[in-house]
């Protein structure tokens, strides 16, 4: 029988030596917690996500997926070459990322956009480094993928109760994937998540600290989003229930 008790992380410092269904709750309460800081900045800016993005000129926000796109494949060439030569932490990322946003954020949406492919890349350099934490190898074809999908998960600034665990793959479904094929499938729904956050970084007068908050919220929710999703895989290789089991228990989790 396999091993029932996988590492997981359920805090920035605190590593679980976890049954099951105490690993399940870890990961949950995770979930849960993860929009609140960019909620928070909502109600810093004002408005509504929503309404948000559709303050973006017509022209960037038509242009705005296929940005996304070209980030994503230069975030993946560059966060790659930053794991080999600088070993990120999670308060080390968020901060390059909010320094990265109150840069981008000074300069209004021309900085905002230029802004965005760096900082892109430093958030999955940030989700490739939890990968790692959970014994998973980067550099492997599936766990690169998996990195890009954790992109699917709804977004900081979305109302979420945490039910929508489509960000969530199993490694045999990403296996049969190409990797073009999911940042394709991601770039759409990550291209409206990243829309909000340019329209946040170009407030009137709050735009660096609206940037710099901005970054430091989607770079956490990035971080607790691969938290679940790399702990998900860990518990599906070392627990005795598949990862579709796993799952459906953590969607219960989820409605407590």
């Amino acid at each position: 029988m396999k091993q029932k008790t996988p590492a997981l992380t359920d805090g920035d410092n605190a590593v679980l030596q976890a049954p099951t269904p105490e690993a399940i709750r870890a990961l949950a309460r995770r979930l849960k917690r993860a929009n609140t800081p960019g909620m928070q900045l909502l109600n810093l800016v004002g408005g509504t996500a929503d309404g948000l993005f559709g303050k973006l000129p017509k022209p960037v926000r038509a242009h705005l997926e296929t940005a996304t796109l070209s980030a994503l494949e230069l975030a993946f060439d560059g966060a790659a070459r930053g794991r080999r030569t600088v070993k990120g932490t999670t308060w080390l990322s968020r901060a390059v990322t909010s320094g990265l946003g109150a840069a981008g954020g000074a300069g209004g949406l021309p900085t905002a956009l230029a802004e965005l492919p760096v900082t892109t890349t430093v958030l999955l350099h940030a989700i490739q480094n939890v990968a790692e934490e959970y014994g998973f190898d980067p550099e492997r074809e599936d766990i690169r993928k998996a990195c890009i999908q954790v992109f699917a998960a709804a977004g900081p600034l979305e109302t979420d109760d945490g039910a929508d665990l489509g960000f969530l793959a199993t490694r045999t479904t990403l296996t049969g994937a190409t990797l073009n094929g999911i940042i394709a499938r991601v770039a759409p729904r990550l291209s409206v998540v990243l829309g909000q956050k340019l329209a946040a970084q170009t407030v009137p007068i709050l735009g660096a600290v609206a940037g710099a908050i901005t970054n430091y919220a989607y770079t956490a929710y990035y971080q607790d989003m691969a938290h679940v999703s790399f702990g998900m895989l860990r518990l599906a290789e070392d627990s005795d229930q598949s990862f579709d089991q796993l799952k459906e228990l953590l969607r219960a989790e989820m409605k407590r």
